[in-house]
């Protein structure tokens, strides 16, 4: 005898789950995401605006120019005698398109003339309408000028006490497309930049700018934790001080630093010149490359980049100070007492003890330095103006932008540096912030 039985699956027969929360704690997340949401909207327009803002500017032919659209602009003149009953004379108009490449179409002038002043000759363009003038033109091509010319008469009691018909402002109006807000795209921004060779090396000089920069700045740093983490008398002092080359406006330590390595009045000049390391003053912020002789083998040394890269180190390391200093004061000191009985000597104890404590934050401190050093603009630009072989991907958005007028392409640099920062944070989060866990 054989019985069958019928098989359900769980998924089948398992009621569905219920939310854990209750119905008032249902409300109150409801009423918090709501009372939240202004706030998140603020934040996520001010994030992305300006980002998407750029995109969109990336892939416009924009001008610097083009950020006025064409405007129909319009002077009157009077030629000939109104104070003369009878005489005739000319009222002009002269029109011109303010863009020298888009067009105007539906122009139209209006103007209201005198009382006591007849119009004998008029513009087939125009048309009166007891004292007031309207003139139309179906379009006004980039760079174009156009001139209307009237011809009136005053009678006897307007040439008593004529009255210019310029007292009155004609108004000129008219409509033209904005080149940032119609359907027009292109990739020649993107292709002029990247095609150009002089892309890749500012793109070179950034990496080597961003490295070593951010790599100074938290070595300093970590020298200058690692001294100022014992007590000792003045050390709230010296610490001040240190921080001085942060909290101090860049453009007095930026030209503090011009007036220092002055190659012909500056204090650091004059004392290599006293210690007979140089015969001439060095131009440390003028000169691309300084030929440095080793074994028989001439190197290049890039002098002015390696100098905004020291100003960089300098300027930027107290805040890495502050973070490992705060780091290294956290660590107890019954592990170096520990390694001081076992016989361990002060650079194993950094190496094994102290080093190990603060990857963590050495990470971090490496990746915010470096994405500030990257999009760092005003210390290079202030220092050499992107001179010499110190021009960086910032440096080369406002050359783009505003020196050569070119909005879309400097745009398209900005892109191609988020893009890279956006390559880089997502590199440090998959494998160095994973390995820090």
């Amino acid at each position: 005898m054989t019985t069958s039985h019928s098989t359900q699956t769980p998924s089948a027969t398992a009621p569905p789950k219920k939310s854990k929360l209750g119905p008032m704690a249902r409300r109150e997340a409801k009423l918090a995401l709501w009372m939240l949401a202004p706030t998140f909207l603020i934040v996520m327009g001010i994030v992305l605006f300006p980002l998407l803002a750029n995109f969109w500017i990336s892939v416009k032919p924009v001008k610097l120019s083009d950020l006025r659209p064409p405007t129909p602009v319009v002077s009157e003149r009077v030629r000939g005698d109104m104070d003369v009953a009878g005489e005739e004379f000319r009222i002009q108009y002269r029109m011109r398109n303010s863009s020298q490449t888009g067009a105007i179409d539906d122009v139209v002038l209006t103007d209201t003339l005198p009382s006591g002043i007849t119009i004998t000759d008029i513009d087939p363009a125009c048309e009166i309408t007891g004292q007031n003038v309207t003139c139309r033109l179906d379009r006004l091509e980039g760079g174009d000028r156009q001139r209307l010319e009237l011809k009136a008469t005053a009678n006897t009691d307007f040439a008593a006490n004529p009255v210019s018909p310029r007292d009155s402002e004609p108004t000129l109006t008219g409509t033209s497309e904005n080149i940032l807000t119609n359907n027009q795209f292109t990739l020649d921004n993107f292709a002029r930049i990247f095609d150009s060779r002089e892309f890749w090396s500012v793109l070179w000089v950034t990496i080597a700018y961003t490295v070593f920069g951010t790599l100074g700045a938290l070595v300093l740093g970590l020298f200058a934790a690692q001294i100022l983490n014992k007590p000792f008398k003045g050390r709230s002092i010296i610490r001040g001080l240190f921080l001085f080359p942060y909290v101090a406006p860049v453009i007095a330590v930026a030209f503090t630093w011009v007036i220092l390595l002055d190659p012909f009045n500056g204090t650091f000049n004059a004392i290599l010149q006293r210690m007979n390391v140089t015969d001439a003053g060095v131009n440390f912020f003028g000169q691309r490359a300084l030929p440095i002789d080793i074994f028989g083998l001439t190197i290049e040394f890039p002098l002015a980049l390696a100098t905004v890269i020291a100003f960089e180190a300098w300027r930027y390391f107290p805040l890495s100070f502050l973070f490992i200093l705060a780091r290294m004061q956290s660590i107890s000191s019954d592990m170096y007492e520990a390694a001081e009985v076992d016989g361990a000597s002060p650079l194993q104890q950094f190496w094994h003890i102290s080093l190990p404590q603060l990857l963590g934050i050495l990470s971090t401190l490496f990746l915010l330095r470096f994405i500030w050093t990257f999009n760092k603009f005003d210390d290079i630009f202030l220092l050499t103006g992107g001179a010499a072989g110190t021009r960086t991907l910032t440096v080369d958005v406002y050359e783009q932008g505003f020196a050569l007028s070119n909005l879309g392409a400097g745009a398209a640099v900005a892109v191609a540096i988020f893009i890279l920062l956006l390559v880089f944070a997502v590199f440090y989060f998959k494998f160095v912030h994973r390995e820090d866990q």
